[in-house]
């Protein structure tokens, strides 16, 4: 098994509804965005995916969200836009584009500052 691992980032925007604290205020981060997929085999040019492809794919989901107020960006609408909840919908959209029986997501963590972050993954 071969697992591959990506790192892009976006700034945003958001607020923590119901959150009692400094949160619930407006405030944005930078955040730091880490893709792992896993590969049971290679290419026939002997890779799992392209470094590059896995970042356009990731960098076309989070470009939704990059230079917003995450609040008003569906799902967030009707999600807490949590660090939690973005990595989990970062995991899904890519999930839709990258799947295909070989190549497969296997976790998205997304870091809301140099010490914060929360992972995604599925059982």
């Amino acid at each position: 098994m071969y697992e591959l691992t990506i790192e892009t980032s976006f700034s945003a925007a958001h607020q923590l509804r119901g959150y009692k604290g400094k949160c619930e205020e407006l405030h944005g981060h930078n955040w730091k965005v880490q893709v792992h997929v896993n590969a049971e085999r290679l290419n026939e040019i002997d890779i799992a995916i392209d470094f590059h492809e896995l970042k356009n794919f990731t960098n076309e989901i989070i470009s939704q969200l990059d230079h917003k107020f995450l609040n008003e960006v569906f799902p967030f609408t009707e999600r807490n836009p949590s660090s939690e909840n973005i990595a989990r919908w970062i995991y899904e959209s890519l999930k839709k584009k990258i799947n295909d029986g070989n190549v497969r997501v296997s976790a998205v963590t997304v870091w809301e500052s140099e010490t914060a972050s929360a992972t995604y993954y599925e059982d």
